[in-house]
């Protein structure tokens, strides 16, 4: 099959800060054909914190945007036709609160749930496993996770409700082996989880999809993207009985690995971003990040992250590379390498199976464990020399040398966010929040969906830190080991 447009040219808006500086990055997008938004949230928002808790603070806009209320979701999207478009969120531990304003706001706009499209990655067993960004402990956040896919099932059903990620696990230090097994192992954890809430799998598997890693060595990469398709094809069959060819997909969204990029020679990382985006290209990846060659030193800037787009902008659209499905099929060595990484692949997903599946394998620590050893081995071979890493510990120069010009996030953003939210503190109706609090708090402590009452608190003026806050006294917060 030969075909082109393959390519959703993403772009994740580290360092913009505001809501409005991202929303007229937006507007520069559709201008210029664009039909996919991508829009990552800032650490306090991912952890569920408002921009004036002060554990928030140094943080508001650092990676990405802050978002407290549905007045900032309104500025973030306003006036750009969420029908029309595809919005992509990086967000996890509080992607219920996150959809729920999206939703609300779609319907102020007149757009009804069932046209909007995109994919929030909602992913949180990979953060108990390798990031970090969790709030509530594992089982009320499978249920969070689960009651999103519900809702979306019925009332948003062309969006992906799940982002299945093993990007973060091979950012955390795992091999390729780990980053395809521990992904799979949650996406099967995910799909049971989601039967065992009464869902029907040919109402959610569709709208499974996953993230993956872009690395160093080609082949190994383009061997791992087939392995994973082929394993989760086998794994959906053998456990869950599917055997439509539509809902055993594998679809994917790749990156390149920021983890590669060297602060030394900043310029060697375009070439090692340009390798890693030609890897995900032959292995099949639907949708594709280029990182910035800056990235090891700042946040991107406006040059850096503009020569990352046309990066896969002239993989697409001059190399050729995307006009066969599997370009690197028959050849021996692929052939032979995809092999082997799915027998390991599928051996590791056995042996988390039978601690009790990902879930239980988290709270035991198997995951990080393994990743952790991986890491300490790469980390070693590299300090060594036994695993050259150019301009760090081979072809190194004397680095006495100009700097690259760096983004600085202007510091008066974060006190900005802040008298906003105040402002919006004060002009809701305090009662209402409050019975909208109360009836959320009731939904956490019952078995009762919680998206419609989240979608009421945020619709009355809640926060999302103070729906964080009903939802941890409810249900607690993670402590690792506990």
């Amino acid at each position: 099959t030969m075909y082109r447009g393959r390519f959703w040219t993403m772009r994740q808006y580290a360092g913009f800060s505001s809501a409005e500086d991202t929303n007229e990055r937006f507007r520069v997008l559709l201008e210029g054909g664009q039909t996919g938004l991508s829009v990552a949230f800032d650490l306090p928002t991912q952890l569920g914190y408002d921009s004036d808790d002060p554990l928030a603070t140094d943080e508001v806009g650092l990676v990405g945007v802050p978002i407290n209320s549905l007045r900032d979701m309104e500025i973030l999207f306003s006036e750009l036709p969420l029908g029309e478009v595809s919005t992509s969120m990086t967000i996890n531990a509080t992607a219920p609160i996150l959809v729920a304003m999206y939703v609300a706001l779609c319907r102020r706009q007149g757009v009804e749930p069932r046209r909007i499209r995109g994919t929030v990655q909602n992913d949180i067993l990979k953060e108990y496993a390798a990031r970090g960004n969790y709030r509530f402990p594992v089982e009320p956040s499978m249920r969070l996770t689960t009651d999103l896919m519900a809702f979306c099932a019925q009332h948003a059903p062309s969006w992906n409700t799940i982002s299945i990620s093993g990007y973060h696990i091979r950012e955390a230090g795992s091999t390729a082996v780990q980053e395809v097994a521990f992904t799979l192992a949650n996406g099967r954890a995910y799909v049971r989880a989601a039967i065992a809430a009464g869902l029907e799998v040919d109402a959610f598997a569709p709208r499974l999809s996953f993230f993956f890693n872009a690395h160093n060595d080609l082949f190994e990469e383009v061997a791992k993207f087939r392995a994973a398709r082929r394993l989760w094809t086998r794994l959906l069959a053998e456990h869950f009985q599917v055997s439509a060819p539509g809902l055993m997909k594998l679809r994917f969204h790749s990156q390149t690995a920021g983890s590669t990029l060297t602060a030394q020679q900043p310029l060697n990382n375009v070439v090692r971003v340009t390798v890693q985006a030609l890897a995900a290209v032959l292995g099949g990846t639907q949708s594709l990040h280029t990182n910035s060659f800056d990235e090891a030193l700042a946040l991107p800037g406006e040059a850096s992250a503009r020569l990352a787009l046309r990066t896969q902008q002239i993989l697409a659209a001059e190399s050729g590379v995307a006009d066969s499905v599997d370009p690197l099929a028959g050849s021996y060595l692929v052939e032979r390498w995809t092999r082997d990484l799915e027998e390991e692949a599928r051996a590791l997903v056995n042996a988390v199976e039978s601690l009790g599946g990902a879930a239980r394998a988290i709270e035991a620590g198997f995951q990080k464990q393994q990743i952790g050893e991986a890491a300490y081995r790469t980390q070693r071979a590299i300090e060594s020399g036994a695993q050259e890493q150019v301009g760090v510990n081979c072809y190194t120069e004397d680095e006495r040398q100009a700097a690259a010009e760096r983004f600085r996030l202007d510091p008066a953003l974060e006190a900005q966010q802040c008298e906003r939210l105040a402002r919006w503190r004060e002009s809701r109706d305090a009662d209402a929040v409050t019975s909208a609090l109360e009836r959320l708090d009731a939904a956490a402590r019952s078995t009762t969906p919680l998206l419609p009452p989240l979608k009421d608190a945020l619709a009355a003026g809640a926060t999302l830190g103070e729906t964080c806050d009903v939802l941890r006294a409810v249900f607690g917060q993670y402590r690792p080991g506990n």
